[in-house]
């Protein structure tokens, strides 16, 4: 049992090392390679465009949001213990300001390989800085929303976020219980 957390880990890393096949492919668009910090500006503004096409109602969160986190690419797996992992860029009333990244570990019936692109919504300053500090992390019981034709009108703001989310690729089954945690770096 005490060898539980090693093994965990282990499968993750081995389930995540397997998403990137389900994002291979030739991709006319991507020009700009990712940077050193691992997120190009290409595909941060393909993840907003691709959001903002699957429900034309996404235009008023990006305008009235106080700030916003964009993963354009997140890789999750998961056979029993799963997890998810990706990079990202965060705006403060449009303007880039810092780099950020997800994790996230879950526990229960899940089997499958899934990509997806994520979009956290800050409804105010006091929001932004709670993810900004690092206290925020979000437990089983958020729930994003998945971006089709209307789903924005419904959706709304909990404890000061809104969440979205855009399948890639791949298939997952689930019914498991986890959160995500975020870091967060400023730029100069």
């Amino acid at each position: 049992m005490r060898y539980l957390p090693i093994l965990a880990a282990v499968v993750l890393i081995a389930l995540l090392s397997a998403v990137q096949p389900v994002q291979a492919g030739w991709n006319p668009i991507a020009k700009e390679s990712a940077g050193k910090d691992g997120v190009s500006d290409h595909s941060v503004t393909k993840a907003i465009i691709d959001f903002k096409n699957a429900d034309p109602g996404m235009h008023i969160f990006f305008r009235k949001a106080y700030g916003y986190a964009v993963f354009p690419k997140v890789g999750k797996a998961g056979i029993g213990i799963g997890g998810a992992y990706g990079k990202g860029k965060v705006y403060k009333k449009g303007r880039f300001i810092g780099l950020t990244s997800l994790a996230q570990v879950t526990i229960g019936f899940q089997l499958g390989v899934q990509s997806y692109s994520e979009i956290i919504f800050f409804k105010d300053k006091a929001a932004l800085k709670n993810f900004t500090e690092g206290n925020l992390e979000l437990g089983a019981q958020v729930s994003a929303v998945a971006v089709t034709s209307g789903a924005s009108a419904n959706a709304d703001y909990s404890d000061g976020v809104a969440i979205f989310t855009v399948t890639r690729g791949g298939l997952m089954y689930e019914a498991s219980v986890g959160g995500q945690k975020f870091s967060y770096t400023p730029v100069p």
